[in-house]
């Protein structure tokens, strides 16, 4: 029987892109940098010392009614893991 195949890593972009997000819930945008940019999701740091949880909002623009919606799926102090959430 042959091994289970490890799921391969979507591309990813490095970048430094300013950015905002919104907790879940929150209507406080607070800054961001994209460190880099995949089509599933981004890893970002946080520029306050306030922990990220759940559901965020991403946006690219200082206009957060534009955003992507985000889930929590890591975090290492203020590196920030984050999977984009497809609309159903």
């Amino acid at each position: 029987m042959p091994a289970a195949r490890r799921e391969t890593r979507r591309k990813r972009k490095q970048t430094r892109h300013d950015a905002w997000m919104t907790l879940e819930g929150g209507f406080a945008k607070r800054n961001c940098t994209v460190l880099d940019l995949s089509a599933g999701g981004a890893k970002i740091k946080v520029h306050d010392t306030h922990p990220v949880t759940g559901k965020v909002g991403l946006a690219f623009s200082k206009d957060v009614r534009k955003i992507t919606h985000c889930r929590l799926v890591w975090q290492d102090e203020s590196i920030v893991g984050l999977e984009f959430m497809v609309p159903v």
